[in-house]
This record gives structure tokens, C-alpha cells and sequence, in this order.
């Protein structure tokens, strides 16, 4: 079996923000990471992104607010973040607490600074096939380890395990929009094994710890891992069984060191073009 690993495609997308960087004529576009509480996973998100967008030669700006924050006073917060002319694009860490509304926060969101795709405009820009919006990162991610792997995707039988709108609805239609044929299971598909198996690239976006093994994957098939999760020893480990289906699918993409490292050079890829649109919008 074939290790897809994230760096590889990391490095390729890096290569592509430096020249586009080179049409801002020296202005370096900033980041906004906002983030409620201090949550572990959080925390550990945003020190790869910190971390990926200085590698990429980019500006990041880390906005925390406390766990108690209030809606009102959050979305005042947020307002003015949106309308800082510094700032390029905003990556909002979420599931957000209780008391705010993740629907009122994504509602104020500007969809030209929206890296993420969360924006109600972004969201339907993606659905449309309209490549003006933003896609979410990790959808977006998962097709380009594919294209950066000269790994086909027109005419292709695509099974998706998972439908939420971080990752499996958006991710269908980006596979829709490259012609491939596509089927959306999840934890309650019925004859979810025998789905699984005819899917000649399967991705995995369940959130369950290594859900699926050799008997969800077809022979040669290629397996994409999308999840993150930590096992009863304690660690980091996607939806797939790594270890399980070596002798089974074709390639697949390892957790830690796969997906996640190309969501994050996408963010920085994201960032550049937002950029981009606003000084072209300017002109």
C-alpha cells in the first residue's frame, strides 16, 4: 500500500502561494484566528496554523476570548475584526460554546474574508459549483490529494462516510464537480460495509476512532482518512484502521500526517487569494 503523505502536497501548494504572493508586491497578507476558551484541541489547531502560515511567509493575528464570553458582546468583538482593513481572512475555531449562536456569528461573517466556507454565501457559492467563494478547508484539502497524486477522480465511484457541513456535504459536491460519481453514507447506512466496498476512493469523515477496516474497503481502493481522534491509548488516530488495511486498499492517507497538513496549507493558500480578490477589487 502506498503512504499518501500530506507534507508531499503541503510543499506543492506552498510553492503555488509564493507566486501568487509575488502579485501583492510586497504586502504580506494577515490572518485572523479566533478562538473562544481554551479548549486543548484548540489550542493545538491554532499552534499548526500559527506555525504553517510563518512557514508560508504569512501574517497571523491570535484573537482569544473567554469561555463565558457573551453573544452581544462577542459579536461586537467579531464586527470589528471583520472590518479591520489589516486583516485578509478569518479561520474561526469552532464548535463555539452554548451561549452563542453559530448560526448569528456565520450570518456576520464577510464571505470575502471567510477562509473556511462557513458563510451562508460561501456555503452556497459551493453547492452552485461558483469557485468565488471559498470551499471549507478540509473538503478542499482532500481533493487536492488526489489531484497532487495524478490520482483520477472523473467517472470514479466515490463513497463519503459522513454528511455533516464541515466535511461531507461540501466535500460532494467538489467530488461532483470533478465528475465523479458519488454516494454519501453515514453511521446509519444500512449494509454500511458492502457501500463502503464499492467505493473506489473511500474518505472517511465519521469522527469515530478507527471505524473502518478491511471489510469497508474494496480491493485497491483508495482510502482517504479525514478524521482525527485519540484511541484508548491515548493516541492521535483517524476514522480508518491504518493498520488493518495495508493489504487491502491501494493508498491511503496516515493520521497524523495526512489531511490535516494539506487543511492548513489550503487555509494559507485560502489566505493569499483573499488577498488577492481585494486588490484586484481595489484597482
Amino acid at each position: 500500500m502506498v503512504v499518501l503523505k500530506g507534507a508531499e502536497v503541503s510543499a506543492r501548494i506552498r510553492e503555488e502561494v509564493q507566486g501568487l504572493l509575488g502579485e501583492l508586491e510586497g504586502r504580506i497578507p494577515q490572518l485572523a484566528i479566533v478562538r473562544i476558551g481554551e479548549n486543548p484541541e484548540d489550542l493545538s489547531y491554532e499552534r499548526g496554523a500559527v506555525k504553517k502560515m510563518e512557514n508560508f511567509g504569512l501574517r497571523v493575528k491570535c484573537c482569544g476570548f473567554p469561555a463565558d464570553i457573551q453573544e452581544e458582546e462577542f459579536l461586537r468583538q467579531f464586527r470589528s475584526i471583520n472590518e479591520d482593513p489589516d486583516i485578509d481572512g478569518i479561520l474561526l475555531l469552532r464548535p463555539l460554546p452554548p451561549q452563542i449562536s453559530s448560526r448569528a456569528v456565520e450570518a456576520e461573517m464577510v464571505p470575502e474574508k471567510d477562509l473556511d466556507g462557513i458563510s451562508p454565501i460561501n456555503i452556497a457559492k459551493v453547492f452552485a459549483g461558483d469557485e468565488t467563494g471559498f470551499a471549507p478547508c478540509t473538503p478542499e484539502a482532500v481533493v487536492e490529494v488526489l489531484k497532487q497524486n495524478q490520482i483520477p477522480i472523473t467517472g470514479k465511484r466515490v463513497v463519503i462516510v459522513g454528511r455533516s457541513m464541515v466535511v461531507g456535504k461540501p466535500l460532494s459536491m467538489l467530488m461532483l464537480k470533478e465528475n465523479a460519481t458519488v454516494t454519501v453514507c453515514h453511521t446509519r447506512t444500512r449494509n454500511l460495509k458492502e457501500a463502503c466496498r464499492e467505493g473506489e476512493i473511500l474518505v472517511a469523515a465519521a469522527g469515530r476512532a478507527k471505524m473502518l477496516n478491511q471489510e469497508y474497503v474494496g480491493k485497491e481502493a483508495v482510502v482517504i482518512d479525514v478524521g482525527i481522534n485519540v484511541d484508548d491509548s491515548g493516541k492521535l488516530c483517524g476514522d480508518v484502521d491504518f493498520a488493518d488495511i495495508q493489504d487491502r486498499a491501494a493508498m491511503a492517507t496516515p493520521v497524523p500526517g495526512g489531511v490535516g497538513a494539506v487543511t492548513t496549507a489550503v487555509l494559507a493558500k485560502h489566505l493569499v487569494q483573499a488577498a488577492l480578490m481585494r486588490k484586484r477589487g481595489q484597482e
